[in-house]
């Protein structure tokens, strides 16, 4: 879900804006900046480094497995906590400022987090909530100078830490929402079908979905129509519909054969390579049709035969 969550913020923030009557490249602005701070919770898996050094050191910190054993230790905790965002996002349009004193008072708000969630959660908590506000204050002093206003800077920040814990509601736990209160706004992870397979298909398509929301604000605050940059090869992406028959069918325990095949397909997007066509629009949007055709065409394939 990481590209989901910055394409949901992106989206949220660009079409917010629109609607608010905000010129363009303010509305773009504000949803580059929410799409940033969007993917700024997931840093809280950084610990899962400690998983791929304990074994080779023969120890570590806490007994570890995997990656996703130690980072799953705060995963989805203090960093996707809408509280938390809130304060974050407040502080962020404060070290935005141009002035000393209100940077100065942003920084202290941020770092006071840290202490507090320590005293909370302990030092493993304190340690990812210290990564997070630094995060946080680098992306806020970077838009600020790149001419973003601190309205910009709290506005994005806001929309993309807000968005992100409801991004991850089809895959694994559901985030702590209201941490540090003692409150259990959901307790299970959205289930899509009970077939694991069906479950993970809906969850990759919202995943497209909240891709091509983005590339519809982006094209609604821009006046341009996205269908104009589609190109037919993006058909092609209906043959991957004999994945279904070829590859085992994915689950969301073991779906890297399905995930990396289908988002192969997207290359028909940049065929035949050439410096002119890669990075271009019609690239990336015959990109993205493709990968959604051969989505459809996999799921369709499967509930046929599976």
């Amino acid at each position: 879900m990481f590209v989901g969550h910055a394409c949901l913020a992106f989206a949220v923030a660009a079409l917010g804006a629109y609607r608010l009557g905000w010129r363009r490249e303010t509305a773009l602005q504000v949803a580059v900046v929410a799409a940033l701070f969007a993917t700024l919770p997931d840093v809280d898996v950084v610990y899962g480094i400690a998983g791929l050094l304990a074994p080779a050191a023969g120890s570590g910190p806490v007994p570890v497995e995997s990656f996703w054993d130690a980072g799953n230790r705060v995963h989805r905790g203090v960093t996707h906590a809408l509280p938390i965002a809130v304060v974050v996002a407040g502080g962020a349009a404060l070290v935005a400022r141009s002035r000393g004193r209100s940077r100065l008072t942003g920084a202290g708000v941020l770092l006071a987090l840290v202490p507090a969630a320590t005293a909370l959660g302990g030092l493993l908590t304190g340690a990812v909530t210290a990564v997070f506000v630094l995060g946080a204050g680098a992306l806020a002093v970077g838009a600020g100078r790149r001419g973003a206003s601190p309205r910009i800077v709290g506005a994005g920040a806001a929309v993309g830490l807000v968005t992100h814990p409801f991004g991850d509601l089809f895959t694994g736990s559901p985030p702590a929402f209201l941490y540090p209160f003692d409150v259990t706004l959901v307790a299970e992870r959205v289930v899509l079908s009970t077939d694991p397979t069906l479950h993970l298909l809906g969850a990759f398509g919202f995943e497209l979905a909240t891709v091509w929301l983005a590339v519809a604000a982006y094209f609604m605050t821009s006046g341009e129509r996205p269908h104009a940059h589609v190109d037919r090869r993006a058909v092609l992406g209906v043959a991957y519909a004999g994945a279904a028959l070829a590859l085992p069918a994915p689950t969301p325990d073991v779906s890297y054969h399905f995930v990396f095949s289908v988002l192969a397909v997207g290359f028909v997007g940049v065929t035949p390579p050439s410096l002119e066509r890669v990075g271009t629009w019609r690239a990336a949007v015959t990109a993205l049709a493709a990968i959604s055709l051969a989505a459809v065409a996999y799921a369709a394939v499967y509930l046929v035969v599976g």
